[in-house]
Formats: structure tokens, sequence, C-alpha cells
């Protein structure tokens, strides 16, 4: 399928292939007849996007924090690698759209295939002839109402949500700064609702415009426009004020408060300067009040990826609601959209569309894109073909996000896995990003196309963690070798399925416990070696704090303790190198899955023991990883895989290495000589002993069994 994008590095917007997304239980695969560019949020996108570094981190100061912490914890090459993966990236574009429902995830109510539905959300209702649009994004269109003008609901929604925070009724007097299309709208919006609408813009076209829907219409002219504002308003001012307008200026807000009548509320809706005079709003008590999109649900996951609606008791109006209010007043015709198009482009001459916004060549309002009825067939992508030789290792990825970008398939390829065939991905364009970058031959649809293609020999599993081991176990009873991310599986009996296939399989199972193959931890080894008896392991992470719609806060993925700190479990148990008999753990919340500090006690049969402390609540400034290992006559510690100590004595460069290449190149070698079941029994016994720590935590009830590790054979 065809998409719009726009390179985080810069350059012109595009149209470019991908292939098609697929679609979770609470999301609908929708075929996109009309969409509609919201000017001012998507030229401040794509311009951001064509700015210089510097700029963009003037505008982006919280990733500048984020690329420090990463340096910090992961070492400067690492963190270079991320961000030039980060930068050689393509952000999809758009957000209201409108189309036909494909397919329904089967936790979907409200939709059926077959139904004309209008789409919304930043990142999911793109500019694509197919979308995978959230559940409650996607509401059907009522009868009379075209695609076109339904294409219109989620930015019209923005503007209601706005209307909603100024608390307007019936007889109010309301002042929109800014008549570009959200603005435009919002005036429309406003004379449904009852209300006199004043218009104010420096653009005579957008002016007229504004008049012509029955608002009054004034050229910014500051003291003679407040004159015409104040006389309006029968002298008492605006009961509310809509800033629509962007700029870096704070001009506009500054000269609000003279528009307004006391205790008046005004309402930022564009991107504007924020130097505010205190004395003009609290000599009129002014309420200010910021718009976040378009209504309460906008970026909370639970909402907007889980499904979980709010009761209207509660929150009446959610971004959900606010689209099905936008197609009703559509459909009693209170709301009209079709006159504000100026410009219609064929999706193919969307580089054109945003031209125009650049450029300003020509008065516009609304830009709207058209899509052909027979979309372009749903087929491999091919990028570099080559011939097939029975001696290669053909390689196929599940997952195409920054980790795999940037690490694992880089790892894969320096230890020789040559070809690489085909890649997939939920969105269709990260597979395309990767297929390109690092030369695959094609980029595909959904995970089966990579687990059923004869030509692929290696299945690479990185994927959110819900979904590891039902892909793990299918390519391995699909004759598949497989390397897949950590963690194996979330449950006791997902882990045990796929230990299931992998005793059925010929295949090699490999885990992304790379910290086992580190040189550091090898050095350790190597020390610990020649002397007998029991070890002291005490391993601390200083993992830090997320922000609260990190997926790893996602109970679904596993949370931290399953999710990360299988990590740690499985590099103590490679130290030790002995079976776990029993595993504690405890932590500072009643929740297991997404604790920030908790500790997981392990007993070896052999008698050694490590405690795994785990904290979110230390310094930045602080190593992330600590490791200190006592016992045998010896001493050592590693140092976040960087510094490595064998007693007291200083050993090794001072390069990071947490075992990434290593690990890729010791699967390599499993897939060649199809010697991988003792090690695969060892990845299986780390991701059991994980699963009991986590059952620990909400038991209270230390799991004592003897977990000797399966049997290889």
């Amino acid at each position: 399928m065809r998409q719009v994008v726009q390179s985080v590095s810069g350059g012109p917007v595009r149209v470019v292939e991908v292939p098609r997304p697929t679609i979770g239980p609470t999301e609908v695969l929708v075929q996109t007849l009309a969409s509609v560019i919201s000017s001012g949020t998507e030229r401040a996108v794509t311009g951001l996007a064509q700015s210089n570094l510097l700029a963009k981190a003037k505008a982006r100061p919280d990733l500048v924090r984020q690329v420090v912490r990463k340096a910090r914890a992961d070492g400067p090459f690492e963190t270079l690698r991320a961000v030039r993966s980060r930068l050689g990236s393509d952000m999809p574009l758009g957000y209201s759209a409108a189309g036909i429902a494909i397919e329904v995830g089967e936790a979907v109510a409200a939709i059926a295939p077959g139904q004309l539905v209008a789409t919304g959300g930043a990142g999911k209702a793109n500019h694509a002839e197919f979308q995978a649009v959230p559940g409650l994004l996607c509401v059907p269109l009522p009868d009379g109402v075209s695609a076109e003008d339904g294409a219109f609901a989620t930015i019209a929604s923005v503007a209601l949500h706005a209307l909603r925070l100024a608390g307007i009724g019936p007889g109010d007097r309301v002042v929109i700064i800014g008549l570009g299309l959200i603005g435009q709208l919002a005036v429309r919006l406003a004379q449904a609702s009852g209300c006199e609408v004043a218009g104010i813009d420096v653009s005579a076209h957008a002016v007229d415009c504004a008049a012509k829907a029955g608002a009054l219409g004034l050229e910014e002219a500051g003291a003679d426009t407040t004159d015409r504002v104040l006389r309006w308003s029968r002298g008492r001012g605006a009961d509310a004020v809509l800033l629509a307008a962007s700029g870096h200026s704070s001009a506009v807000i500054q000269r609000t408060p003279a528009l307004c009548r006391d205790r008046a509320t005004v309402v930022l809706v564009g991107d504007l300067g924020l130097e505010l005079e205190r004395t003009p709003f609290y000599e009129k008590e002014l309420s200010l009040r910021f718009a976040r999109s378009y209504g309460p649900g906008r970026y909370d996951t639970s909402y907007e990826d889980w499904a979980v609606d709010y009761p209207p008791g509660h929150v009446r109006w959610t971004e959900g609601r606010n689209l099905e209010a936008v197609l009703d007043l559509l459909a009693d015709q209170r709301l009209r959209v079709s006159d504000l198009v100026t410009h219609r482009f064929e999706l193919g001459q969307a580089a054109d569309a945003y031209e125009l916004l650049e450029s300003r060549s020509e008065p516009y309002v609304a830009v709207q894109l058209t899509y052909p009825a027979a979309p372009t067939p749903d087929e491999p992508i091919r990028f570099n073909p080559t011939p097939h030789r029975s001696s290669d290792l053909a390689v196929g990825v599940i997952g195409a996000g920054g980790f795999a970008s940037s690490v694992l398939v880089p790892a894969l390829k320096e230890a020789g896995f040559e070809r690489l065939v085909s890649v997939a991905s939920a969105s269709g364009l990260s597979a395309r990003r990767l297929a390109e970058a690092a030369g695959f031959e094609v980029a595909v649809t959904g995970a089966d196309a990579v687990i059923e293609d004869p030509y692929v020999d290696v299945v690479v599993i990185a994927t959110p963690h819900d979904s590891h081991a039902r892909l793990a176990a299918q390519a391995l009873r699909a004759g598949k070798h497989v390397f897949c991310e950590k963690p194996l599986a979330l449950t006791i009996d997902e882990l045990d399925d796929v230990e299931d296939a992998w005793r059925r399989s010929a295949g090699v199972l490999f885990v992304g416990f790379n910290r086992r193959w580190s040189e550091p931890v090898a050095r350790v080894k190597s020390h610990l070696a020649s002397g007998a008896g029991e070890l002291v392991i005490t391993y601390r992470v200083n993992a830090g704090t997320l922000p609260p719609d990190h997926w790893y806060n996602d109970r679904r993925q596993g949370g931290r303790l399953v999710g990360e700190v299988c990590h740690f479990i499985d590099t103590c148990s490679a130290i030790v190198g002995k079976p776990v008999s029993s595993v504690t753990a405890s932590g500072s919340t009643d929740e297991a899955l997404l604790s920030g500090g908790l500790v997981v006690s392990l007993t070896y049969l052999d008698g050694s023991v490590a405690a795994i402390t785990y904290s979110a609540g230390g310094s930045a400034k602080t190593p992330k990883e600590y490791v200190e290992v006592l016992g045998r006559s010896h001493s050592a510690t590693i140092k976040d895989f960087a510094e490595t100590t064998l007693d007291g004595t200083r050993v090794g460069g001072r390069g990071r290495d947490k075992g990434h290449l290593a690990q890729a190149r010791a699967f390599h070698r499993a897939c060649l000589d199809g010697d991988g079941r003792e090690v695969a029994a060892s990845f299986i016994s780390s991701s059991r002993i994980t699963l009991l720590a986590a059952d620990s935590y909400r038991s209270r009830i230390p799991h004592a069994e003897a977990a000797s590790e399966p049997d290889a054979r």
C-alpha cells in the first residue's frame, strides 16, 4: 500500500510503498477513502523534521535529556547508533480520515466489516491506503454523511474539545483568534451551539471565509479590532476566547485580556509563545485553559490501546464521543465542512499538497487527499533480491522497532547471517525502513508471512512481549531456528507450550539473554573456575524512572520484573553454572509486575546464593548495573559491563560489552551445527525461574522446588 511519510532527518514529504498494517484485538483495519491534512499541526511536524539538529534539540529538550541518560547508561557508541537509527526513520503523517472497515478485532463491539467509518489518532489514522485504528477512535458514519465530510471528524473534534473547555452555551459571545482550519471549524461549531462568534486573523482570505459562515470577521488591527469586539459584545467583552493561532511570538496571548469580559475563559488550542503579563489576567480574573488534542482519552494507553472506555456518567465527552458528536452535527446539517475544501490532491500527489502548505503560494483552508477505489495490492515490497544459496542461513525478522534496528539486526549481520530475506512489523512502515537500511529482500505483512516463507530458515522475534511465546512456538513447529528477544513467555502455560514446541522441533532456540555472553561475564567465570565452593552474588540495578506511558508499565507486557529482571536472573545463573533450587521475590508495592523496587533471592543446588536488588529510584548519575561476586577465594566486580575487576585488579578495556555480538555468533554456530539443546534448556530454566519469582512476589511464598534445567535431549 502507499503511505505519506516525513523523514525525521529532513527532506521532502514522500509517498512510499509499505506492507499493510496488521491489527490487534482492539483495533480496526480501515481502507481509506478520504483524509484531511491538519495544516497547522502537520506543517509544524514537517518543519521540525526539516530543521537542523540544534533546532530539533531546542524544540524537544525532553528528547535531549533521554539521549544524555542513555549515554550514561549504555555508553556513547550505542547511544550514537540508536540516535542515527532514529534520525533515519520515517514519521507517518495524518490523523483525521474516513474509509471502509475491512477487518475488526475481536474486542471491538460497535464496528462491523463493510461499514463506513471516521477514524482518528496520530500515528494510527494516517494518510495511507490502509490504517490500523483503535476501536474507540473508529466511529460509524451516519446515513447521509460522505467519507469526504466524515474525514473532518477528528480535526473538528479538536475544536469541539476546546469549546467544551470554554464552557460556552447559547447566547455566549465567543472570539476565535486564528482562522486556519481548526479556527474555521471552531467558528461553525460555536454557531451550532447557539453562540455569537467573532473571528480574527491577519489573512483577508481566512477572515472572508469565517464571515461567509456567518461570523463577524475581523482582520487584526490592534486597538481598532479590540474596539470592534467590545462594541459587538455590548461593551462587556467576550465570554470566551479560543486561541487557534500558532507561532513563537507571545503577542497574541498578551493582547487577549483586552478582548475579554471579567472572569472570561481563554482556551489555548494553537502552539503559541507564552510570555504572560500577570496584571491583565489578574485584574479580570481570567481562566486560562489548555486544550489537549481532541478530548479525554488522548494519550491514555488504557483508552486508546486497550479499549477501556470511560463511563459516560463520569466522562461524558471522550475523544471517541466527540467524534460521534461531530458526525451527528454533519448528519443533521448543523455543521458544514465541504465548502472549506480549497484543494484536493490524489494520494500520489501528496508531496505537492505539503509543498502548498509550506510555500503558501495561494490561499487555502482545508486540503484533502483522495484515494483510489481499488487500493494497491497487498504484496511483498521488494528491495534487494539475491540468489538463494543452500549454504546460506536465510533470516526473517518479526518486529522492526528501535532495538531490532539499531542493535539486534546489526549484530546478526556481523555474526555471519548474511542473507536477510523478510521483515514484518505491525505498522508496515517500520518494516520498510529496516528492510531498506539493513538490506532485506522483502518487507511483508504480518508475522505469518515470515514464518511461512519457505526460504526463511531463521526467525527472529523482536515484537512486544505478549506475542513472544506464541510466535516462538509457531516458528519452532514450522521447523525454523528461533531467536526470541526476552522474555520468552509471560506465563507458565506459555512457557510450557514453547518448551513442548522446542522438544518436538529440530530447530535451535535462543533467547535474548545477551549479558551471559558478554566479555566481562566470561572473564569472571574464567577467573572463578580455578576454585571450588559456593558463590555469593550481589547484582544491583539502578533502573531509573520511566514515563507513565512507557510500555514497561503495561501489565500485558510483563512489567519490569518479567520483562527486564529476567536478564539479571539469567546472568547470575550463568555465572554460578548450577541449577536454581529456590527463588523468593519481594518488593516495595503490592503490584509485582509494575514494582519499581524489588529484591529477588536465588539459591543454587551447590549452595551458591544471589541477590538481585532492582530500584527505579536511584540517581541518574549512578551506574545502572553493578555485579559483585565473592567466593572460591576470589572476588570480582562488573560495573555497567564496561569495567571489570578481578581480586582488586582492573582488567580489560573500557569498552562497554553487553554480549549482543557474542550471542549472535553463538547462535550462528548453533544453527550451522544443530548443537544448541543445552543452552536452550538453560534459557528455558531462566525463564521459568523468572515466572516463579513473579509468583513468589504475588503470593509472598518462596518457591523451594528444585528447578533443575530441562532435559536438553
